[in-house]
């Protein structure tokens, strides 16, 4: 029996990575704090200085919860940084945050190959997109051992742009053949359940982010505790 939403067959499924597959604060705490400190040479202070103005206290290692680090692109975090390291140049501070990105920590929101496992025996096609740069995001999936269950993985530097535009999610359907509204966009924040509706998919969201659910609910067909409680949910689609 097809899977429905919005009465069309379910025939894929696009993620997000960080608070969707992985938890966000275990991977982006520790990256933020090994950044400010390597960019800023040990001079504390100024990884503090630099650490508030995306949002993050070096001194609690924590984010507030507008940090433009939650959903933003490697080129937006590193604009907002360029001041505080004049001694770098705007492509080095990048590539510096790429580096420190690729050897974050990653910590899975759920056990990720029995779902994706689970996911692709009902022969769906999944995606990953996401507004980290393409290899450090490719270098987390491969760490998991998971990033062959992918059919497309894009970063905010593949060339189909960031969320919240559906450039990503377009192209996965046109990498796939599917059609958007046969897909499902899964993700933790408003940029996710945007772009996701700017495509034409079906959205779910997600509370393994630092987005809550009374933020998530307006944008989203449903908000689930994680993306472990997908397979029920698609069984439940199944009867109705």
């Amino acid at each position: 029996m097809d899977v429905t939403v919005s009465g069309c067959p379910v025939r894929g499924i696009i993620f997000d990575k960080d608070g969707t597959l992985f938890d966000f604060s275990t991977t982006w705490e520790a990256w933020a704090a090994a950044f400010l400190r390597r960019a800023a040479c040990g001079d504390e202070e100024r990884a503090q200085r630099a650490g508030a103005a995306i949002g993050f206290d070096l001194a609690r290692a924590r984010f507030l919860p507008k940090s433009i680090v939650i959903a933003g692109t490697p080129i937006e975090i590193a604009s907002e940084l360029n001041a505080y390291f004049p001694d770098l140049s705007f492509d080095e501070l990048v590539a510096l945050l790429n580096d420190e990105a690729a050897h974050a920590p990653q910590a899975e929101a759920v056990p990720l190959k029995p779902l994706l496992t689970t996911l692709r025996a009902r022969g769906l096609a999944l995606g990953v997109a996401t507004n980290d740069a393409e290899a450090p995001a490719r270098a987390h999936l491969q760490s998991a051992g998971v990033d062959g269950f992918f059919d497309f993985i894009a970063g905010s530097d593949s060339g189909f742009g960031g969320k919240p535009a559906p450039g990503q999610l377009l192209a996965f359907c046109a990498d796939t053949g599917l059609a958007a509204k046969t897909v499902v966009m899964v993700g933790d924040s408003t940029h996710d359940l945007h772009a996701g509706r700017a495509a034409g998919m079906s959205t779910v969201g997600v509370l393994t982010g630092m987005a809550p659910l009374d933020v998530l609910v307006p944008h989203a067909d449903i908000v689930l505790s994680d993306i472990g409680a997908l397979p029920d949910w698609l069984d439940q689609l199944a009867t109705v």
